[in-house]
């Protein structure tokens, strides 16, 4: 066991441990886990914790501040040394399936959860440390996360929620003081990296394969159970409700799953490895891994190397990805329903709100009162040109915002091309293009004013691209983290100018072009 501590107060709560089964077995012995939710498994301590980073926004959430983050014991506790009053640690247990085929039991290997905090709002965050260490779940790992795919989830959570994405939210990133092996491409050539801690919280980690896998193994009685523990803490308008309160809040889960990719579509953002595993039961982005920005804009494009043959996931089927995501799930879910129509409606949801959410993403990115087919057509001529053209999707869209639709120039796009002969090749077409958007402006009820608001407010300024998260890493790695830091402020105001960091909205170097971490990266990255 690891000593408490006293000086940081965070009340704990631990429902998920108290309400549902758990593994008789305590301790990181790879083993099979049946007809349990978790395991008891303590997190592995470390050589040296350092606290390179913190979100203060995050913090709150559970009562901290600065003044916590300057206790050494803060290190100690993120980084897995050391355990807080009511801290109960545990590893959960879920199976997935993974690039479409069926995966098994996977469960956290190498993520652990320290307990469910009651947050300074009355909701509930759950505290998991990612790189803590072996679980029952981590197989043939050794349950550590490298320094870069550390630095890239930490950022990327809290880039994603002041986007206004739901998301997981990341409190701290701690190094170890140890190096990890770890071969980045499955290549045959591993190496020593600087080993790191995230400390992620969300309100449950729940994810779609935490139903699969009991329903995999027949055990109905547990996948009731995390339905009743869900709805009574998650869903608590439709707890105590029978079968409709379970057809509705798997038709909400459907929703929120559309809401959350259409997210995803409005701002570029590629997930990478949309298993079912990494799938939110409240429609959260969850496990930054792979993911990335689109830069110059290509709807066939994925960050991840493993998915480099098939493109799954690339980013232009995200939407269709989460439909077949949310169907394994009812079909997991299935024993808990008399018949099959709850959950197909239940899906059907799912693509009224997806219909509902991309002509909202059309009307905001455009500047339009609202979105028609004739809209839609429009932005999906305009989304080919991008494509042919090789422009830079954040670049463009936040450029079209000062659009004087007097004037609708095209040099006002000038900085937002790859390619001069790509940029020759679409030129007249996207001036015809521009003179639509323009006609259309003027038939809009939106005023100027409202129109660019509107349109700032939906086309960030500045994403997260691989590239800047890559030189904040690159620092990192020569012991300077101040440029997480600095990426993190930046990523707090999305939406405005910020003058002086004009760096942080330019388009990909050509240094970066071909560089791995920026435009090649692998599950392990």
């Amino acid at each position: 066991m690891r000593p408490h501590l006293v000086p940081m107060h965070i009340e704990f709560d631990n429902a998920f441990l108290h309400e549902l089964p758990g593994d008789p077995e305590s301790g990181p012995r790879v083993r099979e886990v049946r007809e349990a939710a978790w395991s008891r498994v303590d997190p592995t301590p470390v050589a040296d914790p350092r606290l390179l980073a913190w979100s203060s926004e995050a913090a709150a959430l559970v009562g901290l501040g600065a003044a916590d983050t300057t206790d050494p014991d803060f290190a100690r506790v993120f980084g897995g040394n050391a355990l807080l009053p009511g801290m109960q640690p545990w590893a959960a247990n879920y199976g997935g399936h993974q690039f479409g085929s069926w995966a098994g039991q996977l469960g956290d290997g190498r993520a652990i959860s320290l307990g469910e905090a009651l947050g300074t709002d009355g909701g509930r965050w759950e505290l998991q440390l990612k790189g803590a260490g072996k679980t029952p779940y981590s197989r043939f790992a050794d349950g550590r996360a490298v320094l870069r795919s550390s630095v890239r989830e930490f950022l990327c959570s809290e880039a994603m929620h002041h986007l206004g994405i739901p998301t997981t939210r990341a409190l701290s990133l701690v190094g170890t003081g140890e190096a990890v092996v770890r071969d980045m491409f499955y290549d045959g050539h591993p190496r020593p990296e600087p080993g790191a801690v995230v400390c992620r919280m969300a309100p449950t980690f729940l994810r779609f394969g935490s139903w699969q896998l009991p329903a995999s193994r027949g055990d109905t009685a547990l996948l009731r159970r995390l339905a009743d523990y869900t709805l009574r803490h998650h869903f608590p308008d439709l707890a105590g409700q029978g079968a409709a309160g379970d057809a509705e809040w798997f038709a909400q889960v459907c929703e929120r799953t559309a809401w959350m990719v259409a997210g995803w579509m409005r701002v570029g953002f590629v997930h990478g490895v949309m298993n079912t595993d990494n799938m939110s039961i409240l429609g959260l982005t969850i496990d930054y891994g792979p993911y990335g920005w689109i830069e110059d804009y290509d709807p066939d494009w994925t960050p991840n190397t493993t998915d480099a043959q098939g493109r799954r996931y690339r980013f232009g089927t995200q939407p269709q990805v989460a439909y077949w995501n949310l169907t394994r799930l009812a079909q997991a879910l299935a024993p808990l329903f008399a018949d099959v129509a709850p959950l197909e409606a239940g899906l059907a949801r799912f693509g009224a709100a997806w219909a509902q959410a991309e002509r909202d993403l059309v009307a905001r990115k455009l500047g339009l009162a609202d979105c028609g087919e004739d809209d839609l057509r429009l932005f999906t001529a305009l989304q080919d040109l991008l494509q042919a053209g090789q422009v830079d999707m954040t670049l463009f869209f936040r450029g079209l915002t000062g659009l004087d639709p007097a004037v609708p120039a095209l040099d006002a796009f000038a900085h937002a091309f790859y390619d001069a002969q790509a940029r020759a090749s679409v030129e007249a077409p996207l001036r015809e293009w521009l003179a639509r958007y323009a006609a259309r402006l003027a038939d809009d009820p939106l005023d100027a004013v409202q129109r660019r608001e509107k349109m700032r407010l939906a086309n960030p300024r500045y994403v997260l691209r691989n590239w800047l998260a890559q030189e904040a890493i690159d620092q990192a790695e020569q012991g300077d983290a101040t440029g997480i830091a600095t990426l993190l402020d930046v990523m707090r105001r999305p939406y405005e100018d910020q003058p002086g960091r004009a760096h942080y909205a330019g388009k990909r170097p050509e240094w970066a072009r071909h560089r791995a971490g920026c435009s090649m990266l692998s599950c392990s990255s």
